[in-house]
């Protein structure tokens, strides 16, 4: 419904060709971003008049990278979610109820940040604002040259956090432009739009449902008096969750308030704003002498804020609010189990998949907002199982698969202008096709997706040294992560991998080879069971120890990490040895190991535990000291990136890619 529309933008933007930050991940890059573009607030403001308010008046709209929308001074909705500029998703908002006869505006504040990130496809000169507005079906307004523009000068922070994720929000509240949604608001002084010179968009309806934003209050708020007047106020909200704290305050023109955030407490009590996890959320907002309102544009990740008050300061404790933001939420399946311990693991995990999931599957609301594909085999999969709506799954399938116009691999984190490849996680797509088709049954889906999958096969086939075992991926070959956490594994994963072949990169491959074959077998089509079979035998004939009944980490090596071990049980190697010994060793191994290995491995482990018939295993396993219940004793209200805060350098403490107790729980398909 885009069609009657045009992309505005402002005269800065408007003659710019789009660049194009799309490449393989070890292929250099010339970048040519004119830095003086990054972090632009810019404001559209169009008024129009009713004689009548129409009976459904539905407003079609997308923007780039970003925006929010007002209607007469309301906030009504933000998006879109991202998109390649071939596949952009535009949103449909009903502002029926936003109209009154007479003058009316539509406010749109929209960002463009310029970063080379996983959050959006940035940096690419690429800045635009789209949108039409039908009234029962007639077309009543479109962006075109007679809506007007103006940048907002407030935000003046040029600090970033995390990794290049997003700009400190430092926000001065004595410019002009404070106030530009209200319908009173007077922008004669502000200047016409431009259309954008090259549009290379292809507009798609976002398949996904709006973000449910909504105000909370802290669950407590100390207020103390510092020896040289000013006040400090340290907050906490009651949990772990994503969005931004709103604040009104009136004070002494030009004064500041500091405003600290983070996802725990330092000794003294304060909030541990430079974060473990990369991010410093530090930021500063200038008063203007009246009663000002702060709403941050930008999202973190957060439980508790200190607000350091200049003298003269005025805010109470009733005007700070919780901005909370994630998909829209509903459980569909309950705790299926009356174990206390148990039960309190999966609240923590549910409540991560609540907050952890915004307009993509977040792998976390703070270092990097991105949507990665491995952590999907669990992450999506949790979401789906526990919502029963496989609505966003089915999105980020579609948007991996979309990636394979950089390299047919598929990208590892999608869609986004950082360029990412990790071997282990690309092999995972087939996987995760068919987990989806699994339970939902969306046959059309499986065949429209399948292609990508064999094109992902045939890429990682060239690496065959000839019987069906791979040898120097050309990306990364993962293992897990941290380094820290695999088990002494005896290979060295560097980037790119030395030659010689290795287990887990080989159990993926199989795996990937299986699943394919499976899917294949479901939309009637050949199988290629020989070479799955022929990558079998070579991988025991590589990695079988009989004499210790377990498989090795590589050929020349004796040593059996517990990834080497869980892998193979998880896609059913271990009844291709021939040896009835080598199931009981291997749960043995893992048993004696115990959790030497990060959070998202977790899951294979625990999963071939039950394949292997001792889910009374996985379930004493889930209840560890060592495991998630060290994330409660250490006062999670979300999933931890790693087992203990401090077991990782940089840990996030809102991780999903944690969450394999939901599917270990509540999927029967294990």
């Amino acid at each position: 419904m885009l069609h009657n529309a045009l992309c505005i933008t402002t005269p800065r933007f408007a003659p710019l060709e789009p660049l194009d930050v799309f490449h393989r991940e070890a292929q250099p890059y010339d970048n040519r971003h004119d830095a003086s573009l990054e972090n632009s607030h810019i404001l559209f403001r169009r008024s129009f008049s009713l004689d009548t308010c129409p009976e459904k008046a539905i407003l079609y709209l997308t923007a780039d990278d970003y925006y929010k929308l007002y209607v007469n001074g309301v906030f009504v909705t933000q998006g879109p979610t991202p998109g390649y500029p071939f596949h952009y998703y535009y949103n449909t908002v009903d502002i029926t109820r936003y109209l009154h006869p007479g003058d009316n505006v539509i406010a749109v504040h929209t960002y463009y940040q310029g970063l080379y990130n996983r959050v959006w496809v940035s940096a690419d000169h690429r800045h635009m604002l789209c949108a039409a507005l039908y009234a029962d079906d007639t077309l009543l307004l479109a962006t075109d040259p007679t809506w007007k523009y103006a940048r907002h000068t407030g935000y003046t922070g040029t600090r970033k956090f995390g990794y290049d994720t997003q700009f400190a929000e430092d926000f001065d509240s004595r410019v002009h432009e404070v106030g530009f949604e209200r319908p009173d608001y007077d922008d004669s002084t502000w200047d016409y739009a431009v259309l954008r010179a090259h549009t290379d968009y292809v507009f798609c309806a976002q398949p996904t449902a709006m973000l449910d934003v909504y105000e909370i209050q802290p669950a407590s708020v100390r207020r103390s008096v510092n020896p040289d007047g000013t006040a400090t106020l340290n907050g906490d909200i009651g949990f772990e969750c994503i969005g931004s704290l709103t604040l009104r305050a009136k004070g002494l023109p030009g004064t500041k308030i500091i405003i600290r955030c983070g996802e725990e407490l330092d000794e003294d009590g304060c909030v541990r704003y430079q974060m473990r996890c990369n991010c410093v959320y530090e930021e500063f907002w200038t008063l203007s002498g009246g009663e000002d309102i702060l709403v941050p544009y930008d999202y973190r990740g957060m439980r508790y804020f200190q607000l350091i008050l200049p003298v003269g300061c005025t805010l109470r404790e009733e005007d700070i609010r919780m901005q909370v933001r994630h998909y829209p939420y509903r459980e569909a399946v309950a705790c299926p189990t009356d174990d206390e311990t148990l039960s309190r693991i999966w609240r923590l995990c549910a409540d991560t998949m609540k907050y952890a999931t915004q307009e993509v599957y977040m792998d976390c609301p703070t270092r990097e907002k991105g949507q990665y594909l491995g952590d999907g085999t669990v992450s999506s999969a949790a979401h789906t199982l526990i919502t029963g709506d496989g609505t966003m799954m089915k999105k980020a399938l579609y948007e991996y698969a979309r990636s394979t116009f950089i390299t047919d691999s598929i990208m590892t984190v999608a869609p986004c202008s950082f360029m990412q490849e990790i071997a282990d996680y690309s092999m995972q797509y087939p996987h995760q096709l068919l987990w989806y088709y699994r339970h939902t049954g969306d046959r059309q889906t499986l065949s429209e997706l399948a292609p990508y999958c064999e094109r992902a096969v045939s890429y990682f086939r060239q690496f065959d040294r000839g019987d069906g075992l791979l040898e120097s991926v050309d990306t990364w070959n993962l293992i897990d992560w941290p380094e820290n956490l695999r088990d002494n594994y005896d290979f060295p994963a560097k980037k790119p991998i030395g030659p010689g072949v290795h287990n887990v990169i080989n159990a993926f491959w199989y795996g990937m080879l299986r699943d394919m074959d499976e899917i294949r077998v479901l939309l009637g089509k050949p199988t290629d069971a020989a070479y799955t079979g022929q990558t079998a035998a070579a991988y025991i004939r590589a990695f079988y120890d009989p004499e210790q009944h377990l498989f090795t980490d590589a050929e020349d090596t004796a040593h059996t990490a517990s990834h080497s071990n869980f892998m193979p049980l998880y896609f059913g190697l271990d009844r291709l040895t021939g040896d009835s010994a080598a199931r009981d060793a291997i749960v043995n191994l893992i048993l004696d190991r115990g959790y030497c290995m990060g959070v998202y491995m977790s899951y294979f482990m625990l999963t071939a535990l039950c394949r292997a018939g001792r889910r009374d295993l996985a379930l004493t396993m889930m209840k560890s000291p060592d495991g998630w219940c060290n994330m409660l004793a250490e006062g999670a209200t979300t999933l931890y990136e790693a087992w203990g805060k401090d077991q990782k350098w940089n840990t996030s403490l809102c991780h999903p890619w944690a969450a394999a107790p939901i599917l270990i729980l509540a999927d029967t398909n294990d």
